[in-house]
Formats: structure tokens, sequence, C-alpha cells
């Protein structure tokens, strides 16, 4: 849901230079910064501010009024607790830290901090959790706090069954070893993959072999789709959304009561290395029974919910459920901020209907691959009904107001869950909003515009802002304005007016600094993190620049391995500057013996596509090359001109064309302003 991010870096001489970069759906912030002064309570940042009298008591305010008196969910949380390790870093091959759970301890002290949403710091405290847990006894098990998800281990006749594997090998592999050391040493037999986000897959080099699994020793389930979204739900736009996850996630905060403190679903994200293995058996049907190692094991398929492709799983011999990502006692993302194609909240409900309806009486635990379970028939009932009734609600009330004339620019300050449901910890948005789901549900309906023809073509912000500022009396003015307005805690409206001056005048340093005073108080009332990170990372930037260390770092080659060569075609067209390829005019073959794959490349009106499993007579150029040498380039272990002059890559035809191709062809910078005045020149 980290400074180094997911990535896959292509530099393919072949055909251009790409850099695409998918990221996590579910997380970030592997790498963020350790700050010392975190456990005296100290702001790391000079420019930084306490929190105002007005966010101190909205945040009493809420201490008072939200239901604090419901404490199953610590229970919940350290029930069935076996073991913690006594190290607090994970560390990959070379001595690097890929994990350090301590960097969180400020939040073990006890102490409330007015800079943190109340129940956003419960959330916080409660994914504290780092160890090993029995939810089913002697049968299932969970490692918590290696990594943003969990480990779940079943116990089968003669080994381990896994359920998600972490997000790198190094966490799952110390999550693995900590198991086995604890409970006795297994053979994994299976991998099941709820899910095709990475904090689910991509540790799995370090539970299984390779060779294991290609011989079937082992086998690696996975939902209908999984292998196609793993790669590709961020793949057209990655850069965009590596470079929107470094605020909405937090990912460059340090770890702090005044910046990063937990991502609802977990407390961050590992940093080591991202594997991807195919799975060996895929789950396509809605509901399919097996059973592997004597353990029975129905899969609910529920595609499009939080992920593209995702399952649920119901364990009739120990009468428990496992909710994957979609029931995790928190709100989740309609629409991710850092950038996907928004969800079904609709679906979404029906999902966790149906599971209520087919599983719900024969449930006695319930448990994910996120937060803590749930236990007892009623509990678990209770909460199945509070996910559905919220992401329902959410669905239902926002299209009320639609069809009473509510805009998509108003639905965020007028849609509220009932009572009910707000008195519910199960129902609170710690990793969704209710803004910005409540903007997302009305968009997936009826689009961004708000059918405001004022709204229908604007100027571009940057443009009409100098003529708010002229119209508004200068700089000055606005700053007093801006100032009056801060101490009055009138927080929203100061950006209003912040916000145009900064777009005007992106070298007003007292501009940005106020407007970060301001970003700062609304990002500690945020109770969901994204919300929180957004602001409070914003702040930062406006005061410091956009901070070094936002270059995405190169991925692994399991998910070069894993990108189709037609999503890979796709994204030389999103690379290309069509204003270069103005007039250019080429048809290119492509052939990979190896996989007997075939495409045609055509650049026609400055622009490209392609075509799978046809060649054109007429080509211009027709390069044969193995998919798997195009894969050696992609990762840096070989360069077109190395692979030509070895006889791997033959051209025949007009080779001028290539040139003209990579000549369009642009590297995107991971770090471009997104806040005005903040790039560092």
């Amino acid at each position: 849901m980290r400074i180094k991010p997911l990535t896959v870096g292509i530099s393919l001489a072949l055909l251009g230079s790409i850099s695409c970069t998918p990221t996590f759906a579910a997380g970030g912030g592997g790498s963020a910064v350790t700050d010392p002064a975190a456990m005296a309570g100290k702001h790391f940042d000079p420019k930084g501010k306490q929190p105002s009298q007005y966010t101190v008591e909205m945040q009493n305010a809420q201490r008072k009024s939200l239901p604090f008196e419901d404490q199953r969910d610590f229970e919940e949380s350290k029930k069935g607790f076996i073991a913690a390790p006594s190290y607090r870093l994970i560390r990959n091959d070379q001595g690097d830290i890929v994990w350090n759970i301590g960097s969180y301890d400020y939040l073990s002290q006890g102490k409330d901090y007015n800079s943190i949403h109340p129940s956003l710091q419960r959330q916080a405290q409660l994914n504290m959790a780092y160890g090993l847990y029995e939810v089913v006894p002697g049968k299932i098990y969970q490692i918590r706090g290696f990594d943003l998800a969990n480990m779940t281990l079943i116990k089968g006749d003669t080994g381990w069954i896994l359920f998600d594997v972490l997000t790198a090998k190094e966490t799952a592999r110390a999550a693995l070893d900590f198991a086995n050391e604890q409970l006795g040493k297994r053979p994994v037999v299976a991998v099941v993959l709820s899910h095709s986000h990475a904090d689910h897959f991509g540790g799995i080099r370090g539970v299984v072999d390779e060779a294991d699994v290609k011989s079937g020793k082992v086998q690696v389930l996975a939902p209908e789709g999984f292998m196609e979204h793993a790669v590709s739900e961020n793949m057209y736009a990655g850069n965009a959304m590596t470079r929107r996850m470094q605020l909405t996630y937090g990912t460059l905060l340090p770890r702090n009561p005044f910046g990063h403190v937990d991502q609802a679903i977990g407390k961050n994200v590992a940093s080591g290395e991202v594997g991807l293995l195919e799975p060996t058996r895929t789950i396509s049907k809605d509901i399919e029974e097996i059973t592997i190692d004597g353990v029975q094991m129905v899969f609910q398929n529920t595609p499009g919910t939080e992920a593209p492709a995702e399952m649920n799983t119901y364990f009739p011999q120990f009468r428990a459920f496992w909710a994957a990502e979609n029931v995790t006692g928190t709100v989740h993302n309609i629409y991710t901020l850092r950038g996907a194609l928004v969800r079904d909240a609709l679906l979404w409900s029906k999902n966790i209907n149906n599971a209520l309806y087919m599983f719900g009486d024969k449930t006695d635990v319930m448990f994910a691959s996120h937060n803590w379970p749930r236990w007892g028939n009623e509990r678990v009932k209770e909460v199945l009904q509070t996910q559905r009734d919220i992401y329902a609600n959410l669905n239902n009330d926002v299209l009320h107001h639609a069809n009473n004339g509510v805009t998509i620019n108003e639905i965020h300050n007028v849609y509220k869950p009932p009572q009910s449901l707000q008195s519910n910890w199960a129902a609170h948005s710690y990793h969704g909003s209710e803004e910005h789901n409540s903007r997302a549900v009305l968009n997936r309906y009826l689009g961004y515009w708000d059918a405001n023809p004022a709204t229908l073509t604007p100027l571009s912000p940057r443009d009409s802002a100098p003529l708010y500022v002229e119209m508004m009396g200068g700089s000055k003015k606005i700053i007093a304005k801006g100032r009056e307005l801060h101490k009055q805690g009138k927080y929203l409206e100061a950006v209003e007016i912040l916000n145009k001056l900064t777009l005007a005048e992106p070298t007003n340093t007292a501009a940005k600094d106020l407007l970060a005073d301001v970003y700062e108080q609304l990002g500690y009332q945020k109770e969901s993190v994204a919300l929180r990170n957004s602001f409070l990372a914003s702040a930062y930037e406006l005061r410091h620049g956009i901070p070094e260390g936002a270059s995405p770092k190169t991925g692994s080659p399991d998910m070069v391995r894993a990108i189709s060569t037609e999503l890979m075609l796709d994204y030389l067209g999103v690379a290309m500057n069509s204003q270069k390829a103005a007039g250019m005019k080429f048809k290119i073959n492509l052939l990979t013996p190896d996989n007997g794959e075939k495409y045609v490349l055509e650049m026609s009106n400055s622009t490209l596509t392609n075509i799978k499993g046809f060649t054109a007579p007429d080509a211009d150029l027709t390069v044969t090359a193995n998919r798997a040498d195009l894969e050696m380039i992609m990762t840096g272990q070989a360069t077109f001109e190395s692979l030509a002059k070895a006889g791997k890559v033959k051209l025949s035809g007009n080779q001028a064309v290539l040139a003209q191709l990579m000549s369009t062809q642009e590297k995107f910078d991971p770090r471009f302003e997104i806040l005005p005045g903040t790039k560092k020149r």
C-alpha cells in the first residue's frame, strides 16, 4: 500500500528505450527513513509544526466520540501468539536492511499523539503485531509483522501449504525459517497466491525452489487472470503511478509521529527482492473444491474486488474462512490514489455477501492476508455483515445523492456512512477514505464531469492561477488572508487560495511554506493513511523540494519475464513522443522463434500500433530474435549490439527504420514535479 518501489526498468535498444514501473497496489514505503527522534516524539523536519489548537481539539473530540471501549480487536490481535523473533531487522544477502519493524516502536510507548488521528493511531498500534500466531490449533498459523501482508501456514499431512508469501524473498525466507524453528521443519508442498498484488506473491523465491515447482513437487495455485494482472495492472502509467505513490503512500516520509505511522493493512512494505513464478494450477470456476496434502479447500473466485484477480478460501475441516484482502476489517480503496482503475464497490459488497451466505454459518474463525483474525461464529458474521454493508452503503448512498443532483465535486463533503457503521471499527476507512472513495463511485458511473459547462474544458490550473492572484490583489494579500485562515483553523479555505498562489508563483517560498503548514494540519487530522500521507508528503516537498532517493529501482528478472511481448510493444507506443514521429511511416515484423510469436509493429499518423499473430508482406524490416534474448536486453544482461554480433538477432530489410523508431522514444523522469516549485533544478 516505499523509497524503492517494485519497478521493471527495460532498456530495449531493439525497439527503443522502455521504462515501465509496475507498482504495488496495496502498499508502499519499504525503505522509508528511520528517525531516531521518533521515540522522543520530536518532529523530523526543522520547518515542521506542532498540532494546532484546532487539531488538538478535533483529536480530543474523536477520543470522546469513537467506541474506544470496544477492545475486541486488541484481544483478537494478541490471541494465539506463540513467539516473536529476537531480531527486529531483516537483511538481504548483502547485509542491507529490507525490513525494520523496530522503526515503529514509538507507537508502543503508550503515548497519545495529537499529530495522529486517534482512530488511526489505534490501527497503527494493532498492526505492531510481530511473530508467529496460531489461528486453528495445530493446523493453521500466521507470521505477522514481517512485511505488509501476513504469511499463512496450513499444516498438511506431509508439509506446509503457504497462503500468500509476502513481498520479498528475504522476508518470506525469514518468516518460513522462524515458523519451522518454532513448529518443526516441514517441506513446502503448495503455495496459494490469493491475488495479483506483489505484496502477496513477491516472496515466493524465499520459500520454494523453482525447480521443485517445475517438476510438480510443489504446486502453485492462483486465481484466473493472475499472471496477466500481476504485471499489467500498472504498466502503461507505471512511471506516473510510482511518482504519485511517493505522496499517497508516504514512501519518503520518516517513520515518526509527524510522518509515517502505518499502512492501514500492515506497517509497511519490505524493500527486498521481488520474485514471480507462474502458477501450476489456475482456479477458474466461481466455486472450486480441491484437496492438497489432506487439506480440503473451497475456493471462491472474486474478480474485480480488491484486485482484478482474487479469491477467498474456505476450509471445511477447520471451520475457517480465509478472506484474502477482501475483508480486512478496514474500508479499502475503491479508487487507489496512486492511480488504478476504479473498483466496483457494489460487486465487492456482493462477493462478501456470497461468502457470508455460503460460509458464514459454518465458520468459527476468519483470517486474511492482512491484519488479524476474528474468532467465534457471531463475531465472524458481524465483521462480514459490517464490511458488506459499508461497501454497499458507499455505492448506494453516493448514487442516491447523485440522482438528487450532487456532483463529483461535492459528494465528498456530503456522503457520510450511517452512525451505526461509524460506531463499528470494521467500517472505518484506514486504507481508503470516505472522501476519495465517494468520488470514485460517482466517477465510475458518471465520469469526472460535474455537468457544469465551466468545468468541461477548463484552463489548466497553472494558466488560471495568475488570473485569480491578480483578482485577489496579489501575493501579499493572499498570504495575509492565508495566515488569517490558518490561525482560525479554516484549513480547506486556506488551501483554496494558497494553492492558486503557489501555482502562479512557484518560487514564492513564503507561500509554499504557509501552504505546507496548512497541509500538515490536515494530514494530522486524517484517519485514512492515504490522505494523511498525501498531505504530509506534499508539505515536505513544498518545504524542501522532491526528496532524493525518489528514483525507482530496477525490477527482478521474474517480473521482466512475465511481461508479455504484446504489452512490451504497447508500451513503446506510450513512450513515443508523437511529435518526433511526424511524417514517419514504416512496418516492422518481429519474430520470436523460441515461443512461436509474431507481430507487426506499424508507424503511421504519428501513432505506433501492433498486432499479434500476423506478419506484413510489405514490412520495411523483419527482426528475428528469441524472446529469451529480448529478456536479456530488458534486464541489462546483454545489448542489442552484442546479440547482433553474436548472431542471435537477425535483421532483414531497411535497418534505418530502427533508428527512426528509437529517435521517438523518451525515458520518463521518475521524479517529475507535481507541486509547483518543488523540482530541484
